[in-house]
């Protein structure tokens, strides 16, 4: 190593290195969004991922999940596959110079969510497409190009001649979309930082995100055959009222006056989605059982223990007061998300410095954003005493169908990254 670079370099430069990085990016997104890393499916990924890691000059640090080690930690959501070959996969950059910056946590996740029905897709979800300035993709925007971003804004300062002057630990976890475990067992693994940035496709700072809770509803009803349905009670019409009764919660929350400050400008800010229902046997007989998948929305603040109780309360009321009820039965059960919400403090070095950041790249004051989803930055900040937010690129169409994401705009988040890191740990010459 030569001597320590005493200077940050303009910003001009940065960006400059970033913009030669282009082609690159754009292969390296189409490669991982070539990767159908669906839950449990996550390997071939993140094999990928370790590969372009060490590419990098980073050690590689892969573990799987130990459910033993979180299971009591207060962050830990119940599991929904098993974690045997499933990895988390670290990049760890350790200063070959002087250590004299502060350590930064860059924090993407592999996973991505179901396709939906395929047959609405323009093309295959997993055979990337570039239409104009978008690359179209399951995972493309949630969250495969923020990955790209934070490999390309480290590779980056490397061409350069420079290294972060602070550990940095690029992070690709699994399960953010519906556990967090993943993250979690970074922390638990021992992974600490003055800092941790995700470049979740939020446009801007993330100021705060909601709590989520998914709820698993099982009903067993009273069969009986069609002819005669008025004499049964259908599982499949059970799991409806129910479910109509906890949406009478989400219209009360997302009233004005019961609305958390952090969302008051907010036109809905709480949802309670039911994103799957399967029950039933046969079209001329009354269902016989049913499950409903529920996806609560809470607010910052509201702990998931006192929602739990808040929401076995609504369905028990709703039970006691069907007609019928002596001839259903109901249970609640709890897997994946138990996620608490969190507000960032906004008047903390590392949100000026990102802010400053943004502002010298774009030209433009940074947008604050709300979000109403969740993410792993709650395990940094609530668990590991870590400042820790969201800034990504655009995107669109995430969770549904076509997605998609701006290069541009993760072009330009690269060059916020790269300028961030190399303001806030240091460089040094190599």
């Amino acid at each position: 190593m030569s001597a320590v670079r005493e200077a940050t370099p303009r910003t001009q430069v940065i960006c400059d290195a970033v913009a030669a990085l282009r082609q690159p990016a754009v292969d390296l997104l189409r490669q991982l969004v070539a990767e159908p890393s669906l839950l449990g499916d996550e390997a071939s990924a993140q094999a990928l991922m370790a590969r372009h890691f060490a590419g990098l000059g980073l050690r590689v640090d892969e573990f799987e999940i130990d459910e033993e080690k979180i299971r009591d930690h207060p962050g830990y959501s119940p599991s929904i596959v098993p974690y045997a070959g499933r990895r988390n996969v670290v990049g760890v950059h350790q200063p070959q110079g002087p250590v004299r910056g502060r350590s930064l946590i860059l924090n993407g996740h592999i996973d991505v969510v179901p396709v939906g029905a395929q047959r609405l897709w323009t093309r295959p979800p997993f055979a990337p497409w570039i239409e104009g300035d978008r690359l179209y993709g399951r995972g493309a925007g949630d969250m495969k190009a923020g990955i790209v971003a934070y490999c390309m804004a480290f590779e980056a300062l490397r061409r350069m001649g420079l290294e972060p002057a602070a550990p940095v630990y690029l992070q690709s976890v699994i399960e953010e979309e519906c556990t967090g475990n993943g993250a979690l067992s970074c922390l638990v693994q021992g992974y600490q930082g003055d800092a941790a940035l995700i470049p979740e496709p939020i446009p801007g700072i993330m100021t705060g995100q909601m709590g989520v809770m998914w709820v698993g509803i099982e009903v067993l009803g009273l069969p009986v055959h069609a002819a005669v349905a008025q004499t049964g009670v259908a599982a499949i019409e059970f799991a409806q009222y129910l479910c109509a009764k906890l949406k009478e919660i989400e219209a009360q929350w997302n009233l004005p006056a019961n609305r958390h400050p952090h969302y008051a400008d907010h036109d809905h800010p709480i949802n309670f989605n039911i994103g799957k229902m399967s029950g039933g046997e046969w079209a001329s007989s009354v269902a016989t059982q049913c499950r409903a998948d529920v996806r609560i929305g809470f607010y910052p603040g509201m702990k998931p223990a006192a929602v739990r109780a808040l929401i076995e309360a609504a369905l028990k009321a709703a039970y006691e007061a069907h007609p019928r009820k002596d001839s259903v039965r109901y249970e609640v059960q709890y897997a994946g998300f138990q996620a608490e919400g969190m507000l960032v403090d906004m008047n903390q070095p590392m949100i000026d410095a990102l802010k400053a950041c943004h502002r010298e790249v774009a030209g433009s004051e940074v947008p604050l954003i709300a979000s109403t989803a969740t993410t792993d930055a709650r395990f940094f900040q609530l668990y590991g005493g870590i400042p820790a937010t969201c800034y990504g690129p655009q995107s669109g169409n995430t969770h549904g169908i076509d997605e998609w994401v701006s290069i541009d705009s993760m072009m330009q988040v690269t060059q916020v990254l790269a300028l961030f890191m190399a303001r806030w740990c240091g460089v040094n010459q190599r």
